[in-house]
């Protein structure tokens, strides 16, 4: 009978030792493919430094990513055309208004020749619209999806970077706030 019990516990040992070992290799095998994924989504990589670039904004000044050095941006690709890119708009606001001291919004339009001003007071937009009139920064950043949204920390540096609709949590959760 005592032979049967330690024949039983010492099989239940090594159940539990083969399902923690296989619960181990699948949350590592998980964090791989996370990783992969990031990495192969389109754009520049989570990690590089974030290429300066110089373009107009809606009232026709110059600005420079590196006029931003030091601070958090949330750098955005987006086409008045596009209907993901018109959901996030109010979100973009929302949070352009819990953040103004402590994260820059950059909102990198690829379609100037549409009535992009037009557009910003339709949605009642305050935050800053860059004109990419020749698609020299989309090119430079590799953008084939919009929207597409890059967040840079204080030393210039791509953190995170988001295909598609972005929420105010989501923009909150990636740019530490």
């Amino acid at each position: 009978m005592i032979k049967k019990v330690l024949a039983i516990v010492f099989l239940c040992g090594l159940m539990t030792v083969a399902i923690v070992q296989a619960m181990e290799k699948n949350a590592k095998e998980e964090k791989e493919v996370e990783s992969i994924q990031v990495n192969n989504l389109p754009g520049l990589e989570v990690g590089l430094k974030a290429p300066d670039f110089e373009l107009k904004n809606l009232t026709g000044e110059t600005v420079k990513l590196s006029d931003f050095k030091g601070k958090r941006i949330m750098l955005n690709f987006w086409a008045t055309w596009c209907p993901p890119c018109k959901k996030e708009m109010p979100d973009m606001q929302k949070f352009y208004q819990l953040s103004k001291n402590d994260v820059v919004i950059l909102a990198v339009n690829i379609d100037p020749k549409a009535d992009v001003a037009g557009f910003a007071k339709k949605m009642d937009v305050h935050f800053p619209i860059l004109l990419d009139e020749k698609d020299k920064v989309s090119s430079m950043y590799k953008i084939l999806t919009i929207p597409t949204t890059f967040f840079i920390d204080e030393g210039g540096i791509i953190r995170h970077k988001h295909l598609s609709v972005m929420t105010i949590d989501l923009m909150k959760e990636y740019s530490g706030l």
